[in-house]
């Protein structure tokens, strides 16, 4: 069963698909086309926990620049010294999570999203493959969790809802699941994967 889950994500991720970006549900905003976007990467670690799938988020910490208190992957913008993009969510994973770079199978990646706070983002999907126990970078990641992926994997569990942002109303994709408000890019990159999954 849990094989059959893995191979469904692997069947998803082929074929071309659209980028996504946080303004997708807000076709009147026009992005300047001359924009300068930063290269990042962020994993989506899938890991089995008594036979079921589940994958693991993280709050960010609440003292950060970007996106502080939200629901997020573990990853970060792309240093020269990363091989490709994968590398790049590999390495973050490792230095947020202590998620080691040997103990994941990568096995695919969703198309590239644009966020409000100028970033290309690419998430990079993979399996953990051994025993893991989060050790957290305490200046940047407040909480590691996990979330069930039937639960993520269902569209019919995403919400679009909205609030003011620079003095106009966005709207944005959330998936809530328990305790936890997961929205804005991340549930936007999450709700991309689970249409695919249909």
């Amino acid at each position: 069963m849990t094989r059959d889950v893995i191979a469904s994500i692997r069947a998803a991720l082929d074929g071309d698909a659209a980028p996504s970006s946080d303004f997708d549900l807000n076709p009147e905003v026009v992005l300047p086309k001359a924009r300068k976007l930063r290269a990042a990467g962020v994993l989506v670690p899938f890991i089995e926990r008594g036979g079921q799938w589940h994958v693991i988020l993280t709050m960010r910490s609440s003292a950060l620049k970007h996106h502080p208190g939200q629901i997020a992957f573990p990853g970060g913008k792309q240093d020269k010294g990363d091989a490709d993009i994968a590398a790049t969510a590999l390495r973050e994973a490792d230095e947020e999570i202590g998620l080691l770079p040997q103990n994941v199978e990568v096995f695919g990646a969703l198309p590239i999203h644009e966020t409000v706070t100028g970033f290309r983002v690419t998430p990079v999907l993979g399996r953990v493959k051994a025993t893991f126990v989060p050790r957290v970078e305490v200046g940047e990641v407040a909480e590691v969790f996990e979330v069930p992926f039937a639960h993520l994997a269902n569209s019919e569990n995403y919400v679009v809802q909205a609030r003011h942002w620079r003095g106009q109303k966005r709207y944005y994709h959330t998936v809530p699941y328990g305790p936890y408000y997961i929205w804005g890019a991340t549930a936007r990159m999450l709700f991309g994967l689970a249409k695919r999954m249909v």
